[in-house]
């Protein structure tokens, strides 16, 4: 088959709901060299704070709804991405994101290569 389909909702969430939801959809689109999730964050949550240097995986952030901040860990510094904002990280840059808004953020996260 020359493609596959998938919905957020096809695999389970990773994360408890109370914190929002992510879901992983590599698998469930049969993806061998790209990997996709999507990351809801209600207020004052947050992802988990991880580098990819170990698999060598540059990483995509695009902010679909609300407003996200992403702490890169080990520059001190902090990218402030609203609705429609992208950040492209490297894959030893050591990062987390947190939503520190009143209302819940959505992202789909891209990593490649797997």
């Amino acid at each position: 088959m020359g493609y596959d389909t998938a919905s957020k909702t096809d695999p389970e969430s990773v994360i408890d709901e109370e914190l929002g939801g992510m879901w992983f959809l590599k698998d469930e689109l049969d993806s061998d060299h790209v990997g996709i999730s999507v990351l809801e964050l209600e207020p004052d949550g947050k992802g988990m704070e991880h580098d990819e240097a170990d698999r060598g995986q540059e990483e995509i952030y695009y902010v679909v709804s609300g407003t996200a901040e992403v702490e890169l860990t080990d520059r001190d510094e902090t990218v402030t991405l609203e609705e429609d904002d992208a950040i492209r990280l490297d894959p030893e840059e050591t990062r987390q994101i947190f939503n520190r808004s009143d209302e819940r953020v959505k992202l789909v996260l891209v990593g490649a290569p797997l």
